[in-house]
């Protein structure tokens, strides 16, 4: 398969941010009108929120038990911590991996490990700074809970931001998804939440850049000993 230079820099929008690129396309007609510097800032806002919607084909590793990134971003926490009780994963501490995703990443969320989603649910809540700790807690939230093949679960969870204000999941319960797959989005600003299965060790560090779908989190199939 070719890669052109339009497609390395022209990446396809996702449907969600259609509204909302014709909303300041609009907007910036007006301003032109008003005064043509103001249409040229206008213009500016428009390519951002065009290139913040934007949706681009990921190469996902195809070897067997590797789990992905959910989402571009930053890792923000790597901890022990117990997961949210609306996932059914028990009250016991699993290793938590925060990604967090600022204005300029794509917030199209990605499945980390294909496997049959057994939970969704949503909660709401605050919109505290998603790079704090307490928002795991206290923000708004959406949970999956999918089951591999092995009977194993992980968590996954959507959660806003300070000024993020909608959280899209398009996944239903019993839903099977493949690695890598899109499950959901999260509109402007944001982070999401990992728990790994008991025993298996993350393959990523504090301050790593992750790319949704392609950076790998953890190996299922390296737990470590006892």
């Amino acid at each position: 398969m070719s890669v052109s230079m339009m497609s390395t820099f022209v990446k396809p929008m996702h449907p969600e941010g259609r509204k909302f690129v014709a909303i300041a396309a609009a907007i910036t007609l007006v301003l032109f009108w008003i005064w043509h510097p103001l249409g040229w800032i206008g213009t500016g806002i428009t390519i951002w929120v065009y290139y913040f919607f934007r949706d681009p084909e990921r190469v996902t590793p195809l070897r067997p038990g590797l789990m992905v990134s959910p989402a571009d971003g930053v890792i923000s926490l790597l901890e022990p911590a117990v997961p949210p009780a609306e996932l059914g994963l028990g009250d016991q501490p699993m290793t938590r991996i925060s990604v967090f995703m600022s204005v300029f990443n794509c917030h199209v969320n990605r499945i980390p490990h294909e496997g049959t989603v057994t939970t969704v649910a949503y909660r709401p809540g605050k919109f505290l700074n998603a790079s704090l700790d307490k928002a795991s807690e206290d923000n708004e939230r959406n949970g999956l809970t999918v089951q591999i093949a092995d009977g194993r679960e992980y968590g996954v969870v959507q959660i806003a931001g300070l000024v993020a204000r909608r959280i899209l999941c398009w996944t239903d319960e019993g839903t099977r998804k493949g690695r890598g797959e899109r499950f959901g989005l999260i509109r402007f600003g944001s982070r999401l939440d990992i728990y790994l299965p008991e025993g298996v060790e993350p393959m990523v560090e504090i301050g790593q850049t992750m790319i949704a779908g392609e950076t790998v989190l953890a190996d299922l199939g390296a737990v470590k000993e006892a």
